[in-house]
């Protein structure tokens, strides 16, 4: 490239040059005062003689000029002579003189081109000069640039492979934890099923006991018992046979479950069988005026473990530092925010509840308030977490279920997978339940002596504070969101569980309920409100379970029981107790409870 450029530069010089030799020729001012000098002087004869006329004398350019600066003037003599010779003289000497002035001005010119030349030359150097130097500093820039670039890409390689060791190294921790938390699961599983197990071992042998209490009754409808009431043979004989067939039920079941695992189905038939016999004896003779011992006792078992889990975590829910108090309200909005986020818009976001409710009870971190927390972090955060999800659980019943009776279902279908998955968030759901509510036992709590009248106000449900005791209306309204809740529960399961078809509070639970709440002396206002709410949202899961077993119940609580609740309701109470008369004329007329309103349908899931 430099090459190119100096030729074309040398090649530019050159057509200057000669454009200056081919201009015309042209004589100096110097010339014109000669010629005078030359043609106003006569020329001596003998200066010419020896000369020819055609030839031009070497040294005329030489002779003219000293001849001319060294005689002022030429004598005028034989002037004819020299007029008629100095014609052609003068010519040939104009002549020498115009090459003579010529030579000079190409020399001069000459002269001047080759200095041009230099001078361009010079110029064409230095700007090479310059340009080689550009060029040298512009390649040491590129080269730099691609250093640079080079020490960039291998920065950028180098952080790439940093990230993608450290991304390495966060999947084999995650996918570790992962490993752990099957293992866990496992574990925890293996434990649910010999629990399972052993439970079902308890209620076989429950079930033996049934079947010789049965056996019991049948014999005491024998002649002892004939001679005492006023009922004829064939009455008492037809409960014998009725006695003798519930035996032989039971012994039939009995013999089944031996061989395979007792299912809660199993189970409900038992009790059923059972409660039947009860009723058919207690209801002619009067009624009881607190649940059966075996119902106490497990309402106290669950007060007692909520009491512990609640005293298991008192250093965490009384914290001393600002770290401890940091983590405790963390915990707290981590179980309480995802329950109060539960509605029936879309299935797949009670998933996302669900996963998110289930991770923090298994230890998992989980991002809540765009911070991350776990039960890991604290000795006692999962027992924390735990009550706390169980009181927030009770607490939407108590407060969103009864303003709005549809969102029972969406709050009730995530407690039973929450149950399912963790049992006793299950158990700490029922302790809460009872505490608030405790007619969902059913319980009615006795005034004991010296019990102060505020308190067992708190005791029966009622809310106390410095304004006084809450109305009779909000008091109603509470409970009858935390019956329809409990009532949706018991029919409700996860439909993403690992255990389909083994509901961990199923039916019976709810026939369990209905049954003692039969047996027991009705309360004015109270009875007739909670039994409305339970049949209106659990009715139709009954009548399809029990069939015709379910109607009797029904009708028994038509004319037997219902006569009761009206006897103990005032005139200023009768709301209740109308609704409840019509629900049961209209469910026995057409023989069919309709489903109730705001219930999970299958193309719900797959919203």
């Amino acid at each position: 490239m430099n090459e190119v450029h100096l030729s074309s530069i040398v090649s530019v010089s050159l057509q200057h040059i000669l454009a200056g030799c081919k201009e015309a020729v042209s004589l100096s001012s110097h010339c014109g005062v000669i010629l005078e000098r030359i043609s106003s002087s006569p020329l001596q004869r003998s200066s010419f003689l020896g000369s020819s006329s055609g030839d031009s004398s070497p040294g005329l350019s030489e002779e003219i000029p000293a001849s001319v600066s060294s005689r002022g003037s030429i004598p005028d003599v034989n002037s004819k002579h020299t007029t008629l010779s100095a014609a052609p003289s003068l010519k040939t000497e104009r002549e020498q003189v115009n090459l003579f002035c010529g030579k000079m001005a190409l020399k001069l010119r000459q002269e001047m081109q080759e200095k041009l030349v230099a001078a361009v030359a010079s110029s064409e150097s230095e700007q090479l000069k310059r340009f080689e130097e550009l060029m040298e500093l512009k390649q040491r820039q590129e080269y730099q640039s691609m250093r640079d670039m080079m020490d960039r890409e291998t920065k950028e390689s180098i952080g790439r492979q940093e990230k993608l060791k450290e991304e390495q190294r966060h999947r084999m921790k995650i996918m570790n934890l992962r490993l752990r938390e099957l293992e866990q699961q496992r574990l925890r599983e293996a434990e649910l099923e010999r629990q399972r197990q052993a439970d079902g071992r308890e209620r076989l042998r429950n079930l033996n006991n049934i079947q010789e209490e049965v056996l019991q009754l049948n014999q005491l409808l024998e002649p002892s018992t004939q001679a005492k009431t006023d009922l004829p043979v064939t009455s008492l004989s037809s409960y014998s046979t009725r006695g003798n067939q519930l035996c032989s039920q039971v012994s039939e079941v009995v013999r089944k479950t031996a061989e395979v695992s007792l299912t809660s189905d199993c189970y409900l038939l038992l009790l059923l069988s059972f409660f039947l016999c009860v009723l058919s004896f207690d209801l002619p003779t009067g009624l009881q005026n607190s649940a059966e011992d075996s119902t106490m006792k497990w309402y106290k078992e669950l007060q007692d473990s909520a009491a512990q889990c609640a005293q298991s975590f008192e250093q965490l829910n009384s914290p001393k530092d600002m770290q401890t108090k940091k983590l405790k309200l963390e915990l707290q909005k981590a179980a309480t925010i995802p329950v109060s986020q539960i509605a029936s818009n879309s299935g797949s976001q009670l998933r996302e509840i669900f996963d998110k409710i289930d991770k923090l009870l298994s230890g998992q971190v989980v991002v809540s308030g765009g911070k991350s927390v776990s039960t890991s972090q604290h000795p006692q955060g999962l027992d924390f977490v735990a009550y706390k999800l169980a009181e927030k659980f009770v607490k939407q019943g108590e407060e969103e279920v009864a303003s709005h009776h549809e969102a029972a279902f969406p709050i009730a279908v995530v407690a039973s997978g929450v149950w399912e998955r963790h049992p006793r968030v299950g158990d700490l759901i029922l302790a809460h339940l009872h505490k608030k509510c405790p007619y969902a036992v059913p319980h009615y709590p006795p005034m004991k002596d010296g019990t102060p009248v505020e308190e067992y106000q708190r005791i029966l449900g009622y809310r106390v504070d410095d304004s006084g005791v809450e109305g009779q209306d909000s008091f109603l309204k509470r409970m009858s969101g935390m019956i329809r809740l409990y009532a949706a529960v018991i029919q409700l399961q996860w439909p993403y569980g690992s255990k389909q078809g083994l509901v961990p509070h199923g039916l019976n639970q709810g026939w369990r309920w209905l049954a003692q709440m039969l047996n027991m002396e009705p309360l004015a206002d109270i009875t007739a409100t909670l039994l409305f709410d339970f049949l209106e949202v659990c009715g139709n899961a009954l009548m399809k379970q029990y069939q015709g077993q379910f109607w009797k119940l029904i009708l028994l609580l038509k004319d037997e029981y219902f006569p009761r609740i009206e006897a103990v309701t005032s005139s200023g109470q009768m709301g209740s107790v109308i609704r409840l008369k019509q629900f049961l004329q209209t469910s026995l007329q057409s023989r069919q409870i309709s489903p109730p309103k705001g219930q999970l349908s299958s193309t719900f899931w797959r919203s």
